[in-house]
């Protein structure tokens, strides 16, 4: 928000427009301008953006570690994109609002059940989401997988959920209804078919979860984005649950961006091959394909998703 005020130096009164930043440790910056009228002109606006996109910028490097992947020139353009967020949902009405969102859960539902099989097209997890219907000749799991998913979206958008060993289990018990799913940590081992890695065994499943839950807490060095990265291969690696695992996991990448006050972003079911093959790297040490994976994908989704509605509304 902009507001003018006026300041008194040496008996010769000023008008400045000022604009109020809250950073990410919850402080509030002040910017001012010198300016002529209290008129809020495109050119007030652009010299406002500059400079919260530039402070942003300059938070993050001062907190966050660079590196291959999470570049200086990386992490200012990641700034960038939370600040235009935040001001593409500002300026939504909230019927705009719940359009936006109504789109991004279907096409993130339809994705990412795409990618573990499931067979319904775009336009029948819209029926399904939006209108709570029956699709003919499909089979009803992949129907709860679809209808499961929508409350779970919703909860992630109004950062009502949290990175925590709670809140993990729930999201799995609330994708898993109706679907004959065993809830909580896995009982018995579990096998991945195409991936070379030992899932962890089901007694050490509580701990290790605890483990990567911990370290997600205290992590402060990795910006958001490169952590969700990290935990999200972490947590496949150890695959808690019995079914499910690969969904809950992308929706965890997106409890931690909407958490941070980022965009949350889209693996889509034609990148699958890709997705798979950064999760192995992951799996045999090499984090770095994981890590540009998320990247791409958060910055493709932000581009082509968010961008793009926001174009429209001009």
């Amino acid at each position: 928000m902009v507001y003018f005020t006026s300041k008194k130096i040496k008996g010769k009164r000023y008008l400045y427009a000022v604009h109020s930043i809250r950073l990410g440790d919850g402080k509030v910056t002040k910017l001012s301008k010198l300016v002529k009228s209290k008129e809020m002109t495109p050119e007030l606006r652009t010299f406002f953006d500059l400079k919260e996109k530039e402070l942003l910028g300059k938070e993050s490097l001062a907190n966050y570690k660079t590196d291959s992947v999470f570049t200086e020139d990386q992490i200012r353009k990641i700034e960038s994109t939370r600040q235009e967020y935040k001001k593409i949902l500002n300026r939504l009405t909230r019927n705009q609002l719940k359009d936006l969102f109504d789109r991004f859960t279907a096409n993130f539902t339809y994705e990412s059940n795409a990618i573990e099989g499931n067979s319904l097209t775009l336009k029948d997890v819209a029926l399904v989401l939006f209108e709570n219907k029956m699709v003919k000749g499909k089979d009803l799991r992949e129907i709860y997988e679809t209808r499961n998913s929508r409350e779970v979206v919703e909860l992630i958008l109004k950062n009502k959920l949290k990175p925590t060993e709670q809140d993990i289990i729930k999201m799995h018990k609330m994708l898993v209804k109706d679907m004959g799913i065993q809830t909580g940590y896995k009982q018995i081992p579990n096998y991945l078919v195409g991936r070379k890695v030992e899932t962890t065994p089901p007694e050490d499943v509580e701990k290790e979860m605890k483990e990567l839950l911990n370290w997600a807490g205290r992590e402060k060095t990795k910006h958001p984005l490169q952590k969700a990265a990290l935990l999200h291969g972490k947590f496949e690696k150890i695959h808690p649950f019995d079914d499910g695992n690969g969904r809950v996991g992308r929706f965890l990448i997106n409890v931690i961006l909407i958490n941070a006050g980022y965009a949350p972003l889209i693996i889509r079911k034609s990148q699958r091959i890709a997705y798979l093959k950064a999760l192995e790297d992951f799996d045999n040490g090499y984090t770095k394909n994981m890590e540009r994976f998320i990247l791409e994908k958060y910055k493709n989704t932000f581009n082509n998703f968010f961008q793009t509605y926001s174009k429209y509304l001009k």
